[in-house]
């Protein structure tokens, strides 16, 4: 079972365990859209994706108009995403922002960090926060301005901070990928106050930083 914060109408607030796909892929038919629509039994519109190693809240639209609305909302950057992730190494100053130039090699299958304008790149913007320190990693807590593919894990890496367990882009390995969806806010409809829904991560990987965790407010 999906565990499921909040449904009405038109929209489903829910936690993707890792390892499940957000959307389906060739080959593949079990993701998040086939779970939602069996458990729910309704029509499921996607709105954001998260990688298959990735955990954490996600909102699904229930309706044709609602996924148009929240479409709207990621494009004009008021669907707030943050992040938790655990990096190798620490930034240089507790709290600051990344901009880079992003290209996207979906052959790879990978995003790198370019040095100029051209086909296929884009800007990407994300801010952190130094959340606590242990054994030479870091926990840091993400906002995400841009999101581009694999943002926070080629950011983090190409300053030489990759995410524990993240092979594809250079991190140590660890039991699972150091990254969660923790909180998601977007606004709410007619001068309603905005949805928002949060959650902690859980899983072997964040064991090091769970007193960190326990005690974190999101």
């Amino acid at each position: 079972m999906v565990p499921i914060f909040a449904e009405n109408h038109s929209v489903i607030l829910c936690e993707k365990p890792v390892g499940v796909l957000s959307q389906p892929s060739p080959g593949r038919q079990e993701s998040m859209l086939s779970l939602l629509e069996a458990q729910c039994r309704c029509a499921v519109y996607p709105i954001h994706r998260l990688d298959r190693e990735v955990g954490g809240v996600m909102v699904f639209a229930k309706t044709a108009p609602a996924a148009a609305v929240l479409s709207a909302a990621v494009q004009h950057r008021t669907l707030q995403k943050e992040y938790l992730a655990i990096v190798r190494g620490r930034p240089e100053a507790p709290s600051g922002t990344f901009t880079d130039l992003l290209f996207k090699d979906s052959g790879r299958g990978k995003s790198f960090v370019v040095t100029r304008m051209r086909k296929g790149v884009k800007e990407a913007s994300l801010s952190y926060e130094v959340l606590a320190e242990r054994d030479g990693c870091s926990l840091v807590r993400v906002r995400l301005h841009t999101g581009r593919t694999h943002q926070i894990r080629v950011q983090f890496s190409s300053r030489g901070m990759p995410l524990l367990g993240d092979r594809k882009y250079g991190g140590p390995a660890a039991p699972g990928l150091a990254l969660w969806s923790c909180r998601l806010s977007f606004p709410g409809g007619k001068g309603a106050a905005p949805f928002t829904v949060a959650s902690l991560p859980h899983g072997e990987v964040w064991e090091a930083f769970r007193a960190a965790l326990d005690g974190l407010t999101i």
